[in-house]
């Protein structure tokens, strides 16, 4: 009898690229596909800071560069990219919150959190399917999305907003992009603790009322991404298009 065989989750051979990766989810990807054998360029805009992930990551026997890059300029990025060899996995995970009463938002918090977390995602994704199709290979693009863009929350309106823009997005990037191989899913993780995110845990009653609704009863940590990006990433998740990994406790169950 021939048994079916698992699907790899390797990635040796393949190149990927993710952004935000000099610390918290951006550096746990990063260095997850490494480990998987992907030779993987860090962009941030703080290069000492990939420079020593990039580091780190050699050090234990990836393959791993720094890219010094500001998301938001987008022509700095479609450059970069353009004179790269094509990326057969993008982990778009460069983003940020400002949480505030919905009264009390101003004009520069909605931009600031919309040019970061959908229109430099879009053009990041377009800039590097662009050469994935030109050059006929298939790939991955993952976007690191949230929990948030299945849910709403006080104080969360234009965080929401980008993140439910950007599973909506991610769902006609794959519908489009299939015929190219190209798939485009998102990871929705709940509240994972990150130097982003560590200082709002100081508040006592914040972090009581994240942990009432993580049905699993703790703060997520960036490992419990990990194996998540690796699905998406590689062969192991061949099938998966248009989909939505949420790694969230069961906070969105009920």
């Amino acid at each position: 009898m021939d048994l079916p065989r698992t699907p790899s989750f390797r990635l040796d051979g393949r190149r990927a690229l993710v952004t935000g990766a000099g610390r918290g989810i951006g550096l746990a990807a990063a260095a997850a596909l490494a480990d998987a054998g992907a030779h993987v360029t860090l962009a941030a805009r703080s290069a000492a800071e990939i420079e020593d992930a990039a580091a780190a990551i050699r050090a234990a026997g990836g393959a791993a560069e720094a890219l010094v890059l500001d998301v938001l300029d987008l022509d700095a990025a479609e450059a970069a990219i353009s004179a790269a060899k094509p990326f057969d996995v993008l982990v778009n995970n460069a983003g940020t919150n400002r949480p505030k009463p919905f009264a009390e938002v101003t004009r520069d918090d909605f931009d600031a959190v919309l040019d970061l977390n959908l229109r430099a995602a879009f053009f990041m994704a377009q800039a590097v399917a662009r050469r994935l199709v030109a050059a006929g290979r298939g790939g991955s693009i993952i976007n690191i999305s949230s929990q948030m863009g299945h849910v709403g929350a006080p104080n969360r309106s234009i965080y929401c907003a980008s993140k439910w823009a950007l599973e909506g997005l991610t769902k006609a990037l794959a519908v489009e992009l299939a015929p190219h191989g190209i798939r485009v899913n998102t990871i929705c993780p709940t509240f994972i603790e990150t130097p982003l995110t560590r200082p709002f845990f100081e508040d006592a009653t914040f972090r009581a009322s994240v942990l009432s609704k993580i049905k699993l009863g703790r703060i997520g940590q960036v490992e419990d991404l990990m194996g998540a990006i690796l699905l998406l990433a590689g062969d192991a998740g061949a099938l998966m298009t248009g989909s939505s990994v949420v790694v969230d406790g069961g906070w969105t169950a009920d």
